[in-house]
């Protein structure tokens, strides 16, 4: 690891700094150049510092914090970038501010050493305060060029759509949804250049599936105003999204579910697309695909908005959600978990919901294993559940929950740190299922203790 000494040498038109015990000095440029300090090497590394005087470093570190920074850089107390690098008698370097800081604790040891310093004084440490403004200038400076050229990329084929078709436009698109995909400078080219709604022109009832999926990866990356999201709720375009999630790739159908989550978020379902039971088949297909799990997170997210609305809760019914809900609740994660638990509660609230969940043999058993397994909010979504069909048909469903182990996992809710309406409705649960048995024959069922009872 170079030491930097606290003694720098210049002269004119060089920097110099020593590298470990052997002496060997080096030019600042030389350095950088050959990867020393993290350059590039092979010559394309030589920093100029023509022109960049004004270039305020506290700005140049904030806008490059998550580029690795060469180690000797950092100040070893605040483990950030150093602005005033400052060498203690021992030859250990810090940012002056921080060890300061460290003085006036009144401690007097070096922090990286912890030897007693024999002398307090700090020596400005301009070489490596030179090396380390040259550093963040020639990155900042890439960086620049970089975001410059993205700009003017996403720009030119902003202007190369308007004139393409086919198989070119395709192409396009893609490379349009790359540069979109990865850098904030073309999607703010996008939103100032009319590209959202040149992109969406592109949907409607004669778009191939190519452009169509293209263009869809483009717009679930930008931010969409209120008259982008109108334009889009236009029926043909809603259309060519439905059959673009039940036909495209894995990454199409999650781009088109979560644009659609984007365009009816806080909104009246008015158009019929929305509610269709081509859209709900689909996303049923995606929720039930375990080999792409951000695809099942989408799906459920979507699914959960839609059935907060009155109209579209039946159709849901319709295609068999709930035992096919049911069935994937011991696989999935806790996100999804919350999200598939919410479904089938808002679900049970109609009782067409409610007949769906008693119907289904696996209900009982999958969702009482929930209880008190994830958080607080699957327990009150789960007793939710439990309680909505023990109430639909009290004796059928008390004695199959009870097998199932109910009672001891509402014992453990009443005794927990819940809060008291999850104590309350758990208390209400255990009561329900009781009366179904004698109290001998509950204790046993259970398997309780008389200390418990």
């Amino acid at each position: 690891m170079p030491i930097f000494m606290p003694n720098s040498h210049r002269r004119e038109g060089s920097i110099k700094l020593y590298l470990g015990s052997g002496g060997q000095v080096l030019d600042l440029e030389t350095a950088v150049k050959d990867g020393i300090l993290g350059g590039n090497g092979g010559g394309g590394g030589v920093i100029s510092t023509a022109g960049i005087e004004k270039l305020d470093l506290k700005m140049m570190i904030e806008e490059l914090e998550s580029m690795e920074v060469p180690s000797v850089f950092i100040c070893p107390i605040s483990l950030d970038p150093m602005q005033d690098p400052v060498t203690l008698c021992t030859g250990q370097t810090y940012e002056r501010s921080n060890i300061l800081k460290w003085f006036s604790l009144g401690r007097y040891t070096c922090p990286t050493t912890m030897q007693e310093l024999w002398d307090d004084a700090v020596t400005p440490n301009r070489t490596l305060q030179q090396l380390i403004y040259s550093w963040f200038s020639q990155k900042y400076l890439a960086m620049k060029k970089r975001s410059e050229d993205v700009q003017g990329r996403a720009i030119e084929l902003l202007e190369t759509l308007k004139k393409v078709k086919g198989q070119a436009r395709v192409q396009a698109l893609k490379e349009l949804k790359q540069v979109v995909t990865e850098h904030d400078t073309a999607r703010k080219a996008m939103l100032d250049n009319g590209g959202i709604a040149l992109v969406s022109s592109f949907l409607g009832p004669f778009t191939t599936h190519a452009v169509g999926s293209e263009a869809i990866g483009i717009l679930v990356n930008l931010e969409l105003n209120s008259t982008s999201m109108s334009n889009l709720m236009q029926p043909a375009k809603i259309s060519l999204m439905v059959d673009i999630l039940n036909e495209g790739s894995i990454e199409t159908k999650v781009n088109c579910t979560r644009l659609i989550e984007m365009l009816i978020e806080g909104k009246d379902l008015e158009a019929e697309n929305m509610s269709s039971l081509s859209l709900l088949v689909g996303l049923l297909r995606l929720v039930k695909d375990k080999r792409h799990p951000n695809g099942v997170l989408a799906g459920l997210g979507l699914l959960r908005n839609l059935c907060s609305h009155d109209s579209v809760r039946n159709s849901i019914l319709s295609i068999g959600a709930v035992p096919q809900l049911v069935e994937l609740l011991p696989s999935l994660n806790n996100e999804c978990l919350d999200l598939a638990l919410y479904i089938l509660e808002v679900l049970s609230t109609i009782l067409e919901g409610r007949v769906a969940l008693k119907d289904c043999a696996h209900t009982i058993p999958n969702v009482v294993k929930l209880l008190m397994k994830v958080s607080e909010r699957c327990t009150q979504l789960a007793l939710s559940i439990l309680w909505a069909v023990c109430q639909l048909a009290p004796e059928e469903c008390a004695a199959i929950a009870v097998e199932a182990g109910l009672a001891a996992k509402l014992l453990l809710v009443i005794q927990s740190g819940c809060n008291p309406e999850l104590k309350q409705r758990a208390a209400e649960l255990l009561k329900l299922c009781s009366l179904n048995y004698t109290a001998t024959i509950f204790i046993s069922k259970c398997k309780l203790t008389r200390t418990i009872q």
